[in-house]
């Protein structure tokens, strides 16, 4: 049965209308942004094999180019659509961060900092400025380093800051493995930097772990 046929309150798009994107599952969020299914396959059920085929939402998201238009019903076009909707949602969560205090908008920074970092293969580190009212001056990706580390020079970081002029930064960085759980190694590097930047009156918010689920915040665990 096409989707045209099922009953108003079961299709995807007028479920959204009604009750919100929330409401709705990956297949059908997925089923939206394909608007068509293949001959005998309704939208949904395309979206539900691609789903299971990629690993998840997620994986099919970040797929490269070659791996997304080797999959049934996909193709350039699909994947120069849906870069372009991925990068107007950086741009979004960045607008929304940069109009207003960091500290106001603490969700949004975290999923700035997530998307921003999340399907990085290797570790980086990476600093958010803040001016004195805690509004966001500008991001940077600082260092790049393997699957598992990255070397961080507290040197490098406080120059940074100065040249920006911040007055205080969040910190983040991301774990390839998944595991959002602090090293020894990134509570020892906080600890350095902290100290780094309060010679120069640079105040650390925050040091947020990116991994799988929510990022791990620094402060919220006490350790800053």
């Amino acid at each position: 049965m096409k989707i045209k046929d099922w009953p108003a309150g079961e299709r995807p798009r007028e479920k959204l209308l009604e009750r919100g994107a929330d409401a709705l599952s990956d297949a059908e969020l997925l089923a939206i942004f394909l608007r068509v299914g293949l001959p005998g396959v309704s939208a949904v059920d395309l979206a539900r094999g691609l789903l299971n085929d990629f690993g998840g939402l997620r994986a099919l998201l970040e797929a490269d180019r070659e791996c997304f238009c080797r999959a049934r019903g996909l193709g350039d076009a699909k994947f120069a659509q849906l870069q372009a909707t991925l990068e107007m949602a950086k741009r979004h969560l960045a607008e929304t961060i940069q109009h207003g205090s960091a500290l106001c908008s603490p969700g949004a920074v975290r999923d700035y900092l997530a998307i921003q970092l999340r399907h990085r293969r290797r570790e980086v580190f990476c600093c958010l400025y803040l001016d004195n009212q805690h509004r966001v001056i500008a991001f940077e990706e600082l260092f790049e380093g393997t699957l598992n580390a990255a070397n961080v020079y507290p040197r490098e970081v406080v120059q940074q800051a100065l040249l920006k002029g911040a007055a205080a930064v969040i910190l983040a960085h991301n774990h390839p493995s998944g595991v959002s759980e602090p090293s020894q190694a990134d509570i020892w590097i906080t600890e350095r930097l902290t100290q780094a930047l309060e010679l120069v009156d640079i105040k650390i918010l925050d040091h947020l772990i990116v991994g799988e689920g929510r990022a791990l915040s620094f402060a919220e665990q006490g350790l800053l």
